[in-house]
């Protein structure tokens, strides 16, 4: 798990060096309109969705390693490609491949996090595992920043230099050692039935993927708001040092009290974040939101992972985190497509619609949680089960 949790810094700081360029490279350099930039992530959104779903039937019957690295390895390959457009369909493929490979890299690496916890640790496995990741995403940007200035403010550039991170991403997985699986949990198959707990977890959690539009729409209204290229680096740098500081801490928090009532406080903290953002109109404030935006990230990703992975056989982990993500990526999709359309010349709008659909939701959570509580954790296949997890 720590080898798979460095790994993951790795790639990140390669990502997140041009994560949050990216939408002002697609605007500014290649003339494309916001709604081709909710498309671009909304595609590659997808594509990772659907990746994760079938990446995570192959996690249950498959050794994962092989595909974490095939995952890691499609991703380094697609950064420099975004590097050499000089149109937005050059992106919109080298993002597809991008997403690709983190779709068939995430539910295999979850489910080996999954398989080296128990339910009472599981919480800050994932925790670590996200605030690791996320220091990725604090030093892509920083490293980002700083290269932008040295080579004379240009973007292109940029997209090359990721490719040696990601590339030392991909040679670490050589250290990741994987278990063999005991004739107890090894699935003869993936066709059993996941738990009708994890389908209502998944339902509710689809809901508000659809008011939760892709970070790349964020980025734009902040700009919007007044912020640079220098500034947006520094402030998407903010987000990430809340989200990598408050992961571990929330992940252990959710192996105390009830995962969704965690859950529930990070969606109150987007709610207030995307209002935030939607309602000012002087750049002062993004100092303030998007560090509280970085609190909902840490509240509710890794946090989200452990919920789901509590409601499952061991035998099924992969393929019903994969099932998770993909449907919740799907619902990104369509977030980014309407967010994209309404977006007009501010985003005030979907920021505020999103913001309050998000209160709404996290009420409804806290009010009527019991539903939806880890109470299942595997259907009647149960006493083939073994009582503990297997260590990774």
């Amino acid at each position: 798990m720590v080898v798979l949790s460095w790994v993951s810094l790795c790639q990140d700081a390669a990502a997140e060096m041009l994560y949050p360029i990216l939408p002002l490279f697609l605007t500014s350099a290649l003339g494309a309109p916001p709604a081709v930039v909710g498309l671009v992530e909304g595609v590659a959104e997808a594509t990772a969705a659907a990746g994760k779903a079938i990446s995570g039937r192959l996690a249950d019957v498959r050794q994962r390693v092989p595909l974490v690295a095939w995952g890691y390895g499609i991703s380094a390959v697609a950064k420099p490609m975004i590097g050499m457009a000089t149109g937005w369909p050059l992106v919109l493929v080298a993002r597809f491949l991008d997403r690709a490979g983190k779709g068939l890299r995430t539910s295999p690496r979850d489910a080996l996090i999954s398989a080296a916890t128990g339910p009472a640790s599981r919480g800050r496995a994932f925790g670590f595992h996200r605030a690791m990741d996320t220091a990725g995403a604090v030093i892509g940007p920083l490293l980002g920043l700083a290269l932008y200035a040295a080579l004379g403010r240009r973007l292109r550039p940029l997209f090359f230099i990721a490719f040696l991170p990601a590339v030392l991403s991909v040679a670490l997985i050589k250290l990741v050692d994987e278990p063999p699986r005991t004739p107890d949990n090894r699935p003869p198959a993936t066709k059993d039935p996941l738990p009708a707990g994890y389908w209502r977890v998944v339902g509710f959690l689809t809901l508000f993927g659809l008011a939760n539009f892709s970070d790349a729409l964020v980025i734009l209204r902040v700009h919007a708001l007044g912020l640079g290229v220098s500034g947006v680096l520094l402030g998407y740098v903010l987000y990430n040092v809340s989200y990598a500081g408050l992961s571990y801490p929330a992940g252990a928090v959710s192996d105390r009290v009830p995962r969704h009532l965690v859950f529930a406080g990070g969606m109150g903290v987007f709610a207030a974040a995307y209002t935030g953002l939607g309602v000012v109109t002087t750049p002062s404030w993004v100092w303030l939101l998007l560090p509280l935006y970085g609190g909902f990230a840490a509240l509710t990703d890794g946090v989200g992972k452990a919920w789901v992975a509590d409601l499952l056989p061991e035998r099924a982990v992969g393929r019903g985190l994969g099932y998770y993500q993909a449907i919740t990526g799907g619902a990104a999709l369509l977030a980014g497509g309407w967010a994209g359309l309404a977006w007009g010349g501010s985003g005030r709008v979907p920021m505020v619609l999103s913001g309050a659909v998000a209160a709404v939701l996290a009420t409804a959570l806290v009010l009527g949680g019991r539903m939806l509580k880890p109470s299942e954790p595997s259907e009647p296949s149960e006493p083939s089960e073994p009582s503990e997890p297997n260590p990774a």
